[in-house]
């Protein structure tokens, strides 16, 4: 399977080793240099192209001719959305999957706009929420890959040192993905300088050595 995944930031990262090792081509597309360099540096058998993810002629160096699925996973909503419907219309890709950041822009994510799957992380807490979860431990929602990654979710506990800690100061290791914080109710989408506090529930995608230090962080 041919799989090009725009954009290279943490997500990015996370995921092209996943469906490499899992016996997938794939390429990565990231215009950011900086971040071009890091994942260079990190990952140096990924195939990885310098260039706007929204470019005809980027998406056909990546392969997108030939692609099997397309990942839009960038920060910007906008652009995951031009990369989908480019993808679909454009290239006739037979599976586009995207990353959804802000939750009111869920209702874009569709079929018209060439979204076959659309990753809304907000609506994910939400439901597990809803459905009642233990959120005494790490409690895993999905197992994903042969490597056992999965999504898991835990609360802060009253002492935890996370408490009064932004995300990055957390000092997480690299195979962790912290995707929404649940707080009272109130859905938030994370960034570094997001605050943390007691009660709070988070959504994360973590490997199987991550969670024992996502247990002791957040404990």
């Amino acid at each position: 399977m041919q799989i090009i995944i725009v954009g290279g930031g943490k997500t990015g990262a996370y995921l092209a080793p996943i469906l490499k090792d899992d016996g997938s081509s794939v390429t990565v597309i990231e215009n950011r240099k900086a971040a071009v360099q890091k994942f260079r540096a990190a990952l140096p058998d990924l195939d990885i192209i310098c260039g706007n993810g929204t470019s005809p002629e980027i998406l056909e160096k990546a392969g997108i001719l030939n692609a099997d699925v397309v990942i839009a996973a960038t920060g910007s909503d906008e652009v995951n959305l031009v990369v989908s419907t480019l993808s679909k219309v454009e290239y006739q890709v037979p599976r586009v999957v995207a990353r959804v950041n802000n939750p009111k822009n869920a209702w874009m994510f569709n079929e018209s706009m060439g979204v076959d799957v659309g990753i809304n992380q907000a609506d994910l807490l939400a439901r597990s929420v809803q459905e009642g979860l233990d959120m005494e431990d790490v409690f895993t929602i999905m197992r994903l890959g042969k490597d056992n990654h999965a999504l898991v979710q835990i609360e802060i506990r009253p002492g935890s040192s996370a408490d009064g800690k932004r995300v990055s100061e957390l000092q997480l290791p690299d195979e962790t993905v912290i995707i929404a914080i649940d707080r009272a109710g109130d859905v938030i989408i994370p960034k570094g300088d997001t605050g943390l506090c007691e009660g709070d529930n988070i959504l994360a995608f973590a490997s199987e050595k991550a969670r024992g230090v996502l247990r002791r962080a957040f404990a």
